[in-house]
C-alpha cells in the first residue's frame, strides 16, 4: 500500500529529504487549506508546525514514501514524543502532469503544549530553499516567523 506524506517545513528541502529518505518521490505540490505555520520549540531548538486556523493555508510537498523513508522521518521528527501523526485528505497538483488527485496523507503536527519559539537561522534558510524550488509564496514562512517572535516578545 503506498504511503503519502505532507511536507510543510524543513522536509520541502529536496537534497535534504534525499540525504534522510532516498526512496521518497515526490508526487506534488498543494494548499492545506484551514491550517496555519506556527514555529514551536524545545530545549534543541524551534521548528515548524501546523495547526487549524479556518482562516489559514499552508503550502505543502506531497512525497510517496516508503516504510523505510517512515521510520527515518519518525527518527527525525521525534515521533510520537515531539511530534505526532494525523492523516488528512487533500487535493495536490501532480508536479510533472498537472491533474490534480485526492488522497489521504500524513502530516507531522507537534503536540500542541510546545512553547512558541524561533527558529535558527540555518533551519530558516533550509526551509526558504525548499519554498524556491516550489515556488511558493516566502511571505507565509516569513509571516510566522514574524509573529513567532512578536509572540516570544509579548511573553518577556
Amino acid at each position: 500500500m503506498k504511503k503519502y506524506y505532507i511536507a510543510y517545513g524543513s522536509n520541502l528541502n529536496v537534497r535534504q529529504m534525499k540525504t534522510r529518505c532516498p526512496k521518497a518521490t515526490i508526487l506534488g505540490t498543494a494548499k492545506l487549506k484551514g491550517w496555519e505555520l506556527l514555529f514551536k520549540g524545545s530545549k534543541t531548538g524551534s521548528y515548524l508546525t501546523i495547526e487549524e486556523n479556518e482562516n489559514g493555508s499552508v503550502p505543502v510537498v506531497i512525497w510517496e514514501v516508503t516504510p523505510s523513508d517512515e521510520k527515518a522521518l519518525d527518527r527525525y521528527e521525534g515521533y510520537p514524543a515531539f511530534y505526532y501523526k494525523k492523516d488528512i485528505k487533500l487535493q495536490y497538483k501532480g508536479i510533472r502532469t498537472g491533474k490534480r488527485r485526492t488522497i489521504d496523507a500524513f502530516a507531522y503536527i507537534m503536540h500542541e503544549d510546545r512553547p512558541i519559539g524561533v527558529p535558527s537561522i540555518y533551519y530558516m534558510k533550509t526551509c526558504l530553499e525548499g519554498y524556491d524550488t516550489f515556488y511558493f509564496d516566502k511571505q507565509i514562512l516569513l509571516n510566522a516567523y514574524k509573529n513567532s517572535m512578536e509572540m516570544c516578545e509579548n511573553e518577556k
